[in-house]
């Protein structure tokens, strides 16, 4: 059945509206089915501004998602974002009724469930509730706690909020479009299961997905995610920040970026000038490659240094041994790599959403830029948490419902038995009488 499940990712970017359709392979890697997507017109900064504008680029990807993988979507898996997503440390604790009896599923599944009842500020909304390392009487540093003996079971949980506002918006264009979510996950924790090796997350990684509205951070160390942070700046302020220096249309700008842009301005020619038609009749522009790639320096190196500023704040700075892995739409700019290295004095890398991707008919979706909405698929058969698979699994092998089930049956079968000999034996007797 696994081989069989179908999962729909959803990715409400601010660029674009994104649908892929995948399933497992024989292999335990991720086939994609179909992919669909269209351009997002109602979404800025990862937050919905225009409900109906949303919902037509959600029609629009899914049907061609739909048409292309030949299967009719009506659940899907949707990514949030934005400037409200804010991520907090809380500690929490239960006391077990018997310190003879070994921490089970149920304790760390109850101790969970109570973090949700934390208070939080008025018009937030829990989406993820991760535990870090575990107490258990007062025993330090525990990864996993079950199987062990103790009263006082603790832990320390990493809590993402999210605007009640947001959420309920996304909800509302993905209802209208005549889907129903399955589940509801920030954006930088589904591309870590795109982008990212479990050797990377046990050394300790930061994960830096360069959207068009928002830059998502996610920092991971001994396989555990340690801190997230969304900021405001993505893609496309490159792009303002190149239509208002060089006093040039939008979709000039776009294509200036991604065609001759550079993040390290000493990297571009001097000499090298592209000529952009004029409007209406007036003559063409010259501009600058160095002058261009000045610009978007200026403004990468400010995206960087408040990313930085986040790992700092982390407190993990000198336990990432896997250094940057950057990621998303954005990460496709020259020279970009280069840049972060030179910045954080960290290594970092380009991650494409390959790490758990098979044989594929699209290779389009090997790109970056669509690492969240992969992620967003392998979600569905993978947990963020590994050691909630492990529960699962265990679970899984315990089967005590059924158990008590199989008891219940033959009791009730033999009771019914019971009856029916009794009515026999009456039904003879009856027949015996109307003999004599």
């Amino acid at each position: 059945m696994e081989k069989e499940k179908i999962v729909v990712g959803l990715d409400i970017g601010t660029t674009k509206i994104c649908a892929i359709v995948g399933r497992k392979n024989e292999f335990g890697k991720l086939e994609v089915l179909g992919m669909g997507k269209a351009e997002s017109e109602g979404v800025i900064k990862g937050i919905v501004t225009n409900i109906d504008k949303t919902v037509f680029a959600i029609e629009k990807a899914v049907k061609e998602a739909s048409d292309m993988s030949g299967i009719d979507i009506g659940v899907v898996n949707v990514g949030i974002a934005g400037q409200h997503i804010r991520s907090s440390i809380h500690h929490g604790g239960i006391t077990r009724s018997s310190k003879d009896e070994e921490v089970s599923i149920e304790d760390v599944n109850r101790l969970t469930e109570d973090m949700y009842r934390i208070v939080i500020p008025p018009g937030s909304e829990i989406i993820h509730v991760m535990p870090q390392d575990y107490i258990v009487d007062y025993e330090e540093g525990i990864k996993d706690p079950v199987g062990m003996s103790g009263v006082k079971l603790e832990a320390d949980f990493h809590i993402i909020t999210a605007q009640t506002s947001a959420i309920n918006n996304i909800n509302k264009c993905v209802r209208r479009a005549g889907l129903e979510i399955e589940d509801l996950i920030l954006e930088p924790l589904a591309s870590s299961l795109a982008v990212l090796s479990e050797e990377e997350k046990e050394a300790g990684v930061c994960l830096i997905d360069i959207g068009g509205g928002t830059t998502d951070i996610a920092v991971f160390h001994d396989s555990i995610i340690r801190h997230t942070a969304v900021i405001p700046f993505g893609g496309n302020i490159l792009t303002n920040d190149i239509q208002h220096g060089l006093m040039v249309m939008a979709k000039q700008a776009e294509q200036l970026k991604t065609r001759f842009g550079k993040a390290i301005a000493e990297e571009a020619s001097p000499n090298e000038i592209v000529s952009i038609p004029g409007i209406r009749n007036r003559t063409a522009k010259e501009i600058s490659v160095k002058n261009l790639s000045s610009i978007i320096q200026a403004r990468m190196e400010e995206i960087i240094e408040m990313t930085h500023t986040e790992i700092i704040n982390s407190g993990f700075e000198n336990r990432l041994a896997g250094g940057i892995v950057i990621t998303g739409g954005g990460s496709q700019l020259s020279c970009l790599k280069q840049l972060v290295e030179y910045m954080t004095g960290m290594d970092a890398r380009i991650g494409y959403p390959n790490e758990h991707l098979g044989k594929s008919k699209l290779e389009a979706v090997k790109s970056p830029m669509y690492a969240t909405s992969v992620g967003l698929v392998l979600s569905g058969f993978r947990s963020l948490d590994e050691r909630e698979e492990r529960y699962k699994e265990a679970k899984g092998l315990q089967k005590p419902v059924k158990v008590k089930k199989e008891k219940m049956n033959p009791a009730s079968d033999f009771f019914s038995s019971i009856l029916n000999k009794t009515k026999g034996l009456l039904i003879d007797d009856l027949d015996g009488k109307n003999e004599y």
